[in-house]
C-alpha cells in the first residue's frame, strides 16, 4: 500500500517535473540563442538606427528576464552586459553629446548621467560572468598584485567579456572624471585590455586598437597616455578593418585631431569615414551608419572645437 502511495505521488509529480525540465531546456536554448555568437548581428546589420534603438529596451528586459531564470549563462551575461554598453554608447550618451551644450544643457546633462548609469549596469553584469568564471576576479587589483594570475587564466574566447567590460567602465569614467572610485580601476582595466590584446589583437577586426585611438589619447601620460602609440593604432585600425570602417577616421579626428588643434587633418579624417560605403561591410552596417552621423555632426560643430573658426 505505501508502495502504491509513492507509485501514485511520482505519477502525480512527473508531469510537473517534465514541465520543469522542458522549462529548464526552453530558457536554456533561448539563452544560447540569444547569448550566441553572430545573434548581435540582427542590430549591428540593421540599416535603421532609430529601428534598432527603439527595439534594444525591449530586448534587454527580455535579456534581464532569462538571466533571472538562468544567471550563469556565460553568453546571455555578455550579450545582456554588452548590449546594455552599445545602448548607452550609441542611443543615449552619443544622442545627449549632438544637443546643443547651452542652449540644452540640462537634457544633455541627464542623457550624459543615463548613459553613466547604464554603463555601470552592464559592466555589473559583465563582471558578475568574470567572477562565475573566475571567482574573485573583480576584486583582484595591480597594486596588491593579485590580478596577473587571473589574466593568466585568460584564454582567447574570453576577449569579448574583458573588451566590453573594460570599454563599458572607461566610458562611464569618461562621463564623469570626478568619480574617483572608478578613476582608481583604471590601472586594472589598462592591464585587462592589454591581456585581451595579447590574446586576440585582431579581435572584431580591430575593435581594440580602435579602443587604443581613444585610451592613449585620453589619458594623461601619468596614466599611460601616449599620442604617438594612438598614431600606431589607428594605423593598424584601419589596416584590419580594410577601410571599410568609418569608426577609426571618427575616433581619430575626435581624439588625437581636436586636442591637436589639427583642422587639416581632422576634416581630412572625417571625409574619409563618410566616403565608406556601410553595405560593403554588411555585419557592421549599423556601425558605420552611426559613425558617419557623428561625423557629419563633428563637421556641423566644428567651430565648437577649433576656437580659430568662430
Amino acid at each position: 500500500m505505501v508502495k502504491s502511495k509513492h507509485v501514485l505521488f511520482f505519477l502525480g509529480f512527473l508531469p510537473f517535473l517534465f514541465s520543469c525540465s522542458i522549462n529548464k531546456m526552453a530558457i536554456n536554448a533561448i539563452s544560447d540563442a540569444l547569448g550566441g555568437s553572430g545573434s548581435s548581428e540582427v542590430f549591428t546589420g540593421d540599416s535603421d538606427p532609430r529601428l534598432v534603438g527603439d527595439a534594444i529596451p525591449f530586448a534587454l528586459k527580455m535579456y534581464e528576464t532569462l538571466l533571472s531564470q538562468n544567471p550563469d549563462h556565460q553568453g546571455l551575461l555578455l550579450t545582456t552586459g554588452s548590449l546594455f554598453i552599445m545602448y548607452a554608447n550609441v542611443f543615449v550618451q552619443g544622442e545627449a553629446e549632438m544637443l546643443p551644450p547651452i542652449d540644452k544643457y540640462e537634457e544633455r546633462h541627464e542623457g550624459l548621467d543615463r548613459a553613466k548609469k547604464l554603463y555601470l549596469r552592464g559592466t555589473a553584469i559583465l563582471y558578475s560572468a568574470l567572477d562565475e568564471k573566475y571567482p574573485g576576479f573583480s576584486g583582484a587589483t595591480v597594486r596588491e598584485g593579485t590580478l596577473e594570475a587571473y589574466l593568466e587564466k585568460l584564454t582567447k574566447e574570453d576577449v569579448p567579456l574583458i573588451y566590453w567590460t573594460v570599454a563599458g567602465t572607461l566610458a562611464a569614467y569618461s562621463i564623469d572624471i570626478f568619480d574617483f572610485e572608478l578613476g582608481s580601476a583604471i590601472p586594472e582595466l589598462t592591464a585587462m585590455i592589454a591581456r585581451a590584446y595579447e590574446l586576440d589583437p585582431d579581435f572584431n577586426r580591430g575593435a581594440i586598437d580602435e579602443f587604443y585611438i581613444l585610451l592613449y589619447a585620453s589619458l594623461p601620460e601619468v596614466l599611460g597616455g601616449d599620442t604617438a602609440r594612438a598614431e600606431v593604432h589607428f594605423q593598424r585600425a584601419v589596416e584590419k578593418t580594410r577601410g571599410l570602417s568609418a569608426g577609426p577616421y571618427v575616433s581619430y579626428a575626435q581624439a588625437v585631431c581636436v586636442p591637436a588643434q589639427d583642422y587639416d587633418a581632422f576634416k581630412a579624417n572625417l571625409e574619409k569615414a563618410l566616403a565608406v560605403d556601410p553595405d560593403e561591410d554588411p555585419a557592421n552596417r549599423l556601425a558605420n551608419i552611426i559613425s558617419q552621423r557623428k561625423a557629419r555632426h563633428l563637421l556641423e560643430t566644428a567651430y565648437e572645437l577649433f576656437t580659430f573658426l568662430e
